[in-house]
C-alpha cells in the first residue's frame, strides 16, 4: 500500500513548521544565552602605598571579578581574606572596635586569621598572600594550604 496524499502533505507540511519554528528560536536562544568570556586570570593585584592603609583598618580592594579585605591590625601586619562571606556571599567588614571581620547579612564573625568565631558562616575565609615591594602594597592569590 502507498502513502497516501493526505498522509504526504501532512508530512511535508509538519517537517516544513518545525524547520521554520527551528530557524526561528535557534537565534533567539543564541542570543539570551551568550558565550562565555574568558576571565583575565589575575595573580596579583597592586592596593598602594602602605601609608595608604592605617593601622586598624581595612580596605576593600578588587581582584579581578572578585572582592578581596585588605586588614592592617594594630601591630602593623596586613592580612587579606576574601570579602565574601561563606554562608552566602554578602560582601564582609573590618570592625575596628571588635578587631573582628563581620557580616552583616547574619551577623557571622571572623576573626583575623580569616576563622569563623560565630554565626551562620560553614567555613573559614579564603586567605589570600600580602607582599610589601618598595613601601608598595601587592595582594596575590590564595596561599596554597599543603
Amino acid at each position: 500500500m502507498g502513502v497516501s496524499r493526505r498522509n504526504f502533505l501532512n508530512v511535508l507540511l509538519g517537517g516544513s513548521l518545525m524547520g521554520w519554528l527551528a530557524s526561528v528560536l535557534y537565534p533567539i536562544l543564541s542570543y539570551l544565552r551568550p558565550p562565555k568570556i574568558p576571565e583575565a586570570n589575575v595573580n596579583s593585584v597592586k592596593v598602594g602605598p602602605v601609608d595608604d592603609i592605617a593601622p586598624n583598618s581595612a580596605k576593600i580592594v578588587k581582584f579581578g571579578r572578585k572582592p578581596v579585605i585588605l586588614i592592617r591590625d594594630d601591630g602593623g601586619e596586613f592580612h587579606a581574606f576574601s570579602a565574601t562571606c561563606t554562608h552566602l556571599d554578602c560582601i564582609v567588614q573590618y570592625r575596628q572596635d571588635t578587631k573582628q571581620i563581620w557580616c552583616a547579612c547574619h551577623n557571622g564573625t571572623y576573626d583575623l586569621r580569616g576563622r569563623n568565631l560565630s554565626g551562620p558562616p560553614p567555613k573559614p575565609l579564603d586567605e589570600f598572600a600580602v607582599n610589601i615591594v618598595n613601601d608598595e602594597v601587592f595582594v596575590s592569590k590564595p596561599k596554597q594550604v599543603s
